[in-house]
């Protein structure tokens, strides 16, 4: 059964070198740099120009959604390192889609691994979810690593599904479950 009170309010998680907090206008700019960034754009097939202003309203309203859930991830001085959420919650099933996109000072130092395991650590055990999974383009090859150290497993691939920049690129399905996220994570008397 989902817990919908994990997901209304919104959480702040924290971890070892970061937090995640909820996305509020105050992250906004920050926001709307990184959608301007052509290496996360391309990571992210993101193709659609976004305004500030959009981008404002967007992270205005994430608090009031209750069927998903929108994060900022910021280091421990409250500096913004990107942004995750839980997206197309389904109910019946007990399982959600799952995104991340981290500003580029933040990659290439298991930022976005610890990040992913915080939010899988709530989804799994506060949401009660059974299943987060995430699609990845063959093109980022750092983001599958992140995934798969956090606990995703490759499920299948959809050939040549993504274009950009003059070639086609496969997308990755990858997915977590709780329980062989419960039996890897340690409990805390086996520490």
């Amino acid at each position: 059964m989902i817990n919908d009170a994990a997901l209304l309010p919104k959480p702040t998680l924290t971890g070892r070198r970061l937090r995640l907090v909820p996305l509020s206008v105050r992250h906004a700019e920050h926001f709307w740099h990184a959608t301007q960034d052509p290496e996360i754009r391309r990571l992210t097939g993101t193709r659609r120009e976004f305004t500030l202003a959009e981008i404002e309203e967007w992270c205005t309203t994430r608090a009031d959604q209750p069927d998903r859930l929108d994060l900022a991830v910021e280091d421990l001085d409250g500096g913004y390192l990107g942004e995750l959420a839980l997206i197309d919650l389904d109910r019946d099933n007990r399982s959600a889609a799952f995104r991340i996109a981290l500003v580029p000072t933040a990659t290439g130092r298991g930022l976005g691994t610890e990040a992913i395991g915080l939010l899988l650590d709530h989804a799994f055990t506060a949401v009660g979810l059974h299943r987060v999974h995430l699609e990845v383009y063959d093109l980022n090859p750092r983001a599958q690593r992140a995934y798969r150290k956090a606990g995703f497993t490759l499920e299948g691939r959809l050939r040549e599904s993504h274009h950009w920049d003059g070639h086609w690129h496969d997308t990755l399905l990858m997915a977590a479950l709780s329980t062989e996220h419960r039996a890897a994570t340690p409990t805390p008397a086996a520490t």
